[in-house]
């Protein structure tokens, strides 16, 4: 037989099995993928969370009510203020009592300034790990402006622990609304010059768009919630749909996509980055003089004045810290729109003041499962603008 009869080899080879993470820097730490390649397209994805061990559920069993306070910060620390805001929400409902107006205005504001820094923070990842550094300097510094309020008001940039059952830490600081104002004015500014960069340029485009892409019906089937929803064309909006707090008292849009891909989910957080700031410039519009915490010392801290000159606050103020506040016997559910998504806590007590079950649902869980299909024929390449796009945080979906 001659050389050029010989039969050829065959030359097709098996899928590549290939583990991204959890030490690649794209998977924060958190996320590990185990990839079934076919040269460089996307066969299969297997998603393992849960690298952090944070232990939220199992920690507050054994923390009073207020006590969980620091530890629901860390779910979602890109918005911590939205966190606590739900949790307190979940106890006020089952033990019956309603904050103050004032109260309830100063946790909109807040939670919209942590939409704020959420989003930006989001979208800053985006665009750096497609090679726009400019972009997420712009991004940052905007953010950063947020958190020298939080610093005032708080006294923390990031984990706040500023929400207590009943109430809040303190008032805003006489001067926080002069420096939202400033801060919103850099904020827009700054997302002129994003959208310039971005939105219309060709290597962000390419990469983003009609990659990752989630119809309508696959995103509710999925479970998702938040801008991932929205972008699939989904008008679903806890603060609009399921209304708390004074979102009944505010006019905003919801931003919605038309593809659900990469590309509309981006666009969707630049534009509610844009409703956040006309939410809580009504707030500061509309928000009433008066207490900050509900007038019960039974359920929160008296102020220092008594605690330091009666019997009858220290007393109250040492149960608080020692017992917690007592929570009636039964089991709750209340959810709050989140940076990405519906973030819900089931609260279970058994009368005494501590949680007896707590359980948070949170909005990354449901999004992360789908991210087999999102990418499913795609390249490797398309894996970090897709994960970016979903914004994971591993804080909140670790178990």
């Amino acid at each position: 037989m001659t050389r050029e009869h010989l039969p050829m080899p065959d030359l097709t080879c098996r899928e590549m099995l290939l583990q991204m993470g959890p030490s690649h820097p794209a998977m924060h730490g958190t996320v590990k993928l185990d990839l079934r390649l076919d040269g460089e397209t996307i066969v299969g994805i297997d998603t393992s969370i849960g690298f952090l061990h944070r232990g939220f559920e199992k920690m507050c069993e054994a923390s009073t009510w207020n006590q969980c306070f620091p530890y629901a910060d860390r779910l979602n620390y890109v918005s911590p203020a939205i966190n606590g805001v739900g949790l307190a929400l979940a106890v006020e409902k089952l033990l019956g009592i309603e904050v103050p107006e004032r109260t309830r205005y100063i946790r909109v504001i807040l939670s919209e300034i942590a939409r704020i820094q959420d989003h930006l923070t989001a979208i800053a990842a985006a665009a750096l790990e497609l090679g726009g550094f400019t972009a997420m300097l712009w991004a940052v510094e905007a953010r950063d402006h947020y958190y020298y309020l939080f610093e005032d008001v708080a006294g923390a940039r990031v984990t706040l622990s500023y929400c207590r059952v009943g109430g809040v830490r303190n008032d805003l600081t006489p001067d926080f609304r002069e420096k939202f104002h400033k801060a919103a004015a850099i904020t827009e500014r700054l997302m002129v010059d994003i959208d310039k960069l971005l939105t219309r340029n060709r290597i962000f485009v390419d990469r983003m768009r009609h990659l990752g892409v989630m119809s309508a019906a696959q995103a509710v089937d999925w479970g998702f919630s938040g801008p991932c929803l929205r972008a699939s064309g989904v008008p679903y909006d806890v603060r609009k749909d399921d209304p708390y707090l004074v979102y009944d008292r505010v006019d905003f849009d919801v931003p919605v996509g038309d593809n659900g891909d990469n590309f509309d989910r981006y666009l969707v957080r630049m534009e509610e980055i844009r409703q956040s700031l006309r939410i809580v410039r009504q707030c500061f519009d509309q928000m009433p003089e008066g207490p900050v915490n509900h007038p019960d010392w039974q359920v929160t801290h008296p102020p220092k004045t008594e605690v330091y000159g009666t019997i009858e606050g220290m007393i109250a103020q040492f149960e608080l810290v020692f017992r917690g506040p007592v929570v009636p016997a039964g089991e709750v559910f209340h959810s709050v729109e989140g940076g990405n998504g519906e973030l819900g806590f089931y609260v279970v007590s058994d009368g005494s003041g501590r949680p007896y079950r707590l359980h948070v649902r949170p909005p990354c869980f449901a999004i992360m499962q789908a991210l087999g299909d999102m990418l499913k024929g795609s390249m490797v390449a398309d894996i970090i603008p897709t994960f970016d796009s979903i914004n994971m945080i591993g804080g909140e979906i670790d178990r």
